[in-house]
């Protein structure tokens, strides 16, 4: 019997159930069979395209249908992206408000080891729940900080759908939406370029000095190009730019406009109409981002092993990637804000990930995050220390972003620098500062709601004055 097909009222009436307990089977959007989609889909009823939830809410989800009916208490272990990212926004209101459930205990994310032959670990949390009027007073939140794997323990009047303290807030049952710019007035985030081409404009050192020395007049269109993987780990790949080429200088590059056609050809074959629209102008790409000054690069994925996702600046004529975050017009104030403790533990907490490793979201990150305020001296301050961190990095030219944050081998004076910086920041948000992670992510969240409902506004009123403050 397929539990989520199963009149689970008609297997156990309602009224004799006490406890649902259980580690459904987790399944991630992107690896879901067909029938698995349209099985979550149903169950979430989200409208639109149904959102992209992992299999696991869909048991959440029938569960809190069945609690309709039963006093009863549910604790399921889950993946730990039901807590993070974008599924939160679309999970938890169905939870909160459709069903009228609150979270009565919560472990935390924890690492959890199969004993199955040639199964990887995956990051979970346990969650319990029951309907607001069963809930206890205290509710029990279970964390793993202590590095030895065994949980503390702390009471809360409530938990956020982020298993954190919600005490704080007027609304326990808030989640970050996606914003489609910042709440401050910052510079705006993109995403780098995103040629579709099927590789025929990318090289590697090899395939670059083949193409040179067959045409040596396509050098002046061969740019660096750097994705998350060149930009943490080294490594050399270019890229043909030719959108703003001549046609008289591509009639001279029989190979280059080989590649054209491929391109062309590529597209035309594609089986998104949007992608098919595009071959009519082989030579652009679908997203284009070239930009002509310094700017700062985020790589989308990086390693949760890392205390801090390596961020830096790259400079024309290096094109970065879709897979890089592209921040044009950034100074070194943005770059100390961003590459600081209180930001990191933003990404940690309400940003997704990707299997473990950390997932730079524009919406849901950047574009929603919580930034200081701060007056002339206090930019400048940042600024400065900001500048140690890369001036520290400069100290050793021959080690990458991966050797320098590597967390073990991160150099001492790497280290000091970003110490003093995250010191510098965090007392910006509250003078005492703050002792923990999780400290950061509950002041940064109580911002969040004063930024997106000030006086009463509607979240989207309050969007657009949120985006006056200083940043």
């Amino acid at each position: 019997v397929d539990a989520l097909e199963a009149d689970w009222a008609a297997l156990l009436p309602p009224s004799e159930c006490s406890y649902i307990l259980g580690n459904p089977p987790y399944g991630g959007s992107k690896v879901q069979a067909a029938e698995q989609r349209a099985q979550v889909k149903r169950i979430a009823d989200l409208g639109g395209s149904g959102g992209t939830l992992d299999y696991v809410a869909a048991w959440f989800i029938k569960a809190g249908e069945y609690l309709r009916q039963s006093r009863a208490q549910v604790g399921f272990v889950a993946t730990n992206s039901i807590t993070q990212g974008e599924q939160v926004a679309q999970l938890w209101p169905v939870l909160f408000d459709r069903y009228g459930l609150e979270i009565t205990f919560a472990h935390r994310t924890f690492p959890w080891f199969s004993q199955g032959r040639g199964m990887a670990h995956v990051h979970v949390v346990i969650i319990g729940l029951a309907h607001a009027d069963q809930a206890p007073a205290q509710r029990r939140l279970f964390s793993y900080d202590a590095g030895d794997g065994s949980p503390i323990e702390s009471l809360h009047a409530s938990i956020t759908a982020y298993l954190f303290d919600g005490s704080m807030l007027a609304n326990p049952h808030l989640v970050v939406r996606e914003a489609a710019r910042p709440l401050h007035a910052v510079p705006e985030m993109a995403i780098g370029s995103k040629p579709i081409d099927g590789g025929n404009f990318i090289f590697d050192a090899e395939s670059r000095k083949r193409l040179l020395e067959a045409e040596t007049g396509a050098a002046g269109f061969l740019h660096p190009y750097l994705g998350a993987e060149e930009f943490i780990n080294g490594g050399e790949r270019w890229i043909l730019y030719l959108a703003e080429a001549e046609p008289s200088q591509l009639r001279q590059l029989p190979e280059v406009r080989r590649r054209i056609a491929a391109v062309r050809r590529f597209r035309e074959r594609s089986s998104s109409a949007a992608t098919r629209g595009l071959a009519e102008t082989p030579t652009r790409y679908h997203v284009t981002v070239v930009p002509d000054g310094p700017y700062l690069a985020v790589p989308e994925v990086s390693s949760e092993l890392r205390e801090y996702v390596p961020i830096g600046w790259l400079k024309p004529p290096t094109i970065p990637s879709n897979l890089l975050r592209v921040l044009v017009g950034a100074t070194r104030w943005h770059f100390g804000v961003l590459t600081s403790a209180m930001h990191m533990a933003w990404l940690r907490q309400i940003g997704g990930r990707l299997e473990s490793r950390y997932r730079y979201s524009i919406g849901i990150v950047y574009n929603t995050f919580p930034w200081p305020e701060a007056d002339g001296g206090q930019v400048e301050h940042i600024g400065a220390l900001a500048g140690g961190v890369l001036d520290a990095r400069s100290k050793f030219p021959n080690s990458s972003f991966a050797d320098l944050y590597d967390p073990d081998a991160m150099p001492s004076p790497l280290r000091k620098a970003h110490r003093a910086l995250d010191t510098a920041v965090d007392r910006l948000y509250r003078p005492r500062g703050f002792s923990s992670e999780v400290e950061r992510v509950e002041h940064l969240f109580k911002l969040y709601e004063g930024l997106i409902a000030p006086l009463g506004f509607p979240p989207a009123v309050a969007a657009r004055r949120g985006r006056g403050r200083r940043g």
